[in-house]
């Protein structure tokens, strides 16, 4: 063998940095997009949010108005107002006269001092309290219940074993190995103390499933009420029967009446299943939308959320500084005034290709905008992807947790996507549209006769839907509807 020199010639795809940051900021929602560029903004002096140049303009304008205003209030004989040392005439200006006993009245003052006319403060409870919390709200009781101590320390740590529905979800044997371990606790100690946390408010709170929980809700009514002992043995025992909504059976089984069954049944829905929720503090998170659709005369038109596009800008006071920095200062500079470049040339990118395949998902579910989820129609990644020129993955990326507003309500883009099932005609029918139809049948169907599975199946059958009874309970699970034998009422 010997040495050599080669040359060849290939073609290799590389993506430069700036490509992966195109690609990243298109697969952010949002909220992460905010978050990331503020991040970027932080490390490259040459890129400012639109709000913040208008901040830092509005204090300059402050500054120049205060210098003014700071002038006209020197005198006119001062050397800061005439600018010279010498003056010919004695200043007109007497010193004010505080030397008076009476008190200063400084509530007249339209300053930021001022507290006459704030009336937040004449309340006498801050006027924006943090909503109070199920474990506050409970600890609230607790000291105002007379137990020892004790008691006392065992119900605390039964408090913050609970979940946001008020149960005590992990069990009892967690709470007992939570305690601390010179009270030496016994399991029926804890569950004594439990029982008595269970009558605090809400009623049924620190319950061990839903059955303990309507149980203890039950037993804090009147005993007078009517049905209530009935009531409190379907809970303890029949209360799948009672989901079923069996009410012959349920009565049979009860040796009771069907009237007072369906009464006793009555009692139990009008508990509380999740007694702790009513105080869940967490906050709601809400949507805010990428893209809106309107319709414009007789077609439809995908506009950009102008609030969802940061507005990322350059510094044009630092641009200007590039030319008069030293040599290693004006490369660093230089260097960083391409990334806020690319970067917002990227985000260019990002909108205009969100728009673009907004606008193709539109067009093909028209109809979807115009009569509801039973004429949404199939589609796919590829059919966008080879609409719009992109790869597939593009528009898995553009579609994701990214929203548009529709008329019908707002929708991640990725639910206009589903598969097809053929029809009888040749065509197709989504998968969502098949289950808006199937939602449609369960609501206008007979209580007393349900449709079954097969039924479903046959119904869609004569609409041209040719869809096997095996896709029905698969759909029908998916929408979380009951099967037939527990959605059929006797009355």
């Amino acid at each position: 063998m010997k040495t050599g020199l080669q040359f060849r010639l290939n073609q290799q795809l590389a993506l430069t940095p700036q490509l992966q940051q195109a690609i990243r900021l298109l697969q952010l929602s949002q909220l992460e997009l905010a978050v990331e560029l503020r991040q970027l903004a932080e490390s490259n002096p040459l890129l400012e949010f639109a709000e913040d140049a208008e901040g830092e303009q509005n204090e300059n304008e402050a500054g120049d108005e205060f210098e003014t205003d700071f002038e006209t209030l020197l005198p006119a004989s001062s050397p800061e107002a005439s600018g010279s040392d010498n003056n010919d005439e004695a200043p007109d200006w007497t010193e004010p006269d505080i030397s008076t006993d009476e008190p200063i009245d400084f509530s007249s003052s339209n300053g930021s001092g001022s507290r006459k006319n704030n009336r937040d403060d004449e309340g006498l409870e801050p006027q924006n309290t943090a909503p109070e919390s199920l474990q506050e709200h409970l600890l609230w009781q607790l000291n105002l219940t007379p137990m020892d101590g004790r008691s006392k320390a065992i119900a605390t740590v039964l408090i913050d074993a609970l979940n946001t529905d008020g149960y005590v979800g992990e069990g009892l044997d967690v709470v007992l190995a939570a305690l601390p371990l010179h009270l030496k606790a016994t399991l029926g100690e804890v569950e004594a103390v439990r029982r008595q946390l269970q009558r605090f408010d809400p009623a049924g709170v620190g319950s061990i499933d839903l059955q303990d929980c309507l149980r203890a809700q039950l037993e804090q009514f009147d005993p007078g009420t009517p049905h209530r002992d009935l009531a409190v043995r379907i809970v303890q025992d029949e209360l799948e029967l009672l989901a079923r909504n069996d009410m012959a059976k349920l009565a049979r089984r009860l040796h009771a009446s069907e009237e007072d069954t369906a009464a006793a049944a009555i009692l139990i829905r009008s508990l509380d299943p999740r007694p702790g929720a009513a105080l869940d503090t967490t906050p709601v998170e809400y949507v805010a939308p990428d893209v809106y659709a309107r319709k414009d005369g007789t077609h439809w038109q995908v506009l950009l959320n102008p609030d969802s596009q940061p507005k990322l800008s350059l510094n044009q006071r630092y641009c200007s500084l590039i030319a008069q920095a030293r040599s290693d200062d004006a490369s660093w500079m230089r260097g960083q005034l391409q990334e806020a470049r690319w970067l917002i040339k990227s985000l260019e990118s990002r909108a205009e290709t969100l728009l673009k395949v907004a606008d193709a998902i539109v067009r093909r579910q028209s109809a979807f905008l115009d009569y509801g989820p039973e004429a949404m129609q199939p589609l796919v990644l590829r059919e966008v992807a080879e609409e719009v020129g992109m790869h597939e993955s593009t528009i898995s990326r553009v579609t994701t947790r990214k929203y548009i507003h529709t008329p019908r309500g707002t929708y991640e883009l990725k639910y206009f996507f589903s598969s097809g099932v053929s029809t009888e005609d040749g065509g197709s029918a989504s998968a969502t549209a098949i289950q808006a139809m199937l939602r449609k049948l369960v609501d206008g169907e007979d209580p007393r006769k349900p449709l079954s599975d097969q039924a479903l199946a046959e119904e869609l059958h004569g609409k041209g839907i040719q869809v096997a009874r095996r896709t029905i309970a698969k759909y029908r699970e998916i929408l979380r509807i009951p099967s037939s034998s527990e959605r059929q009422r006797n009355s």
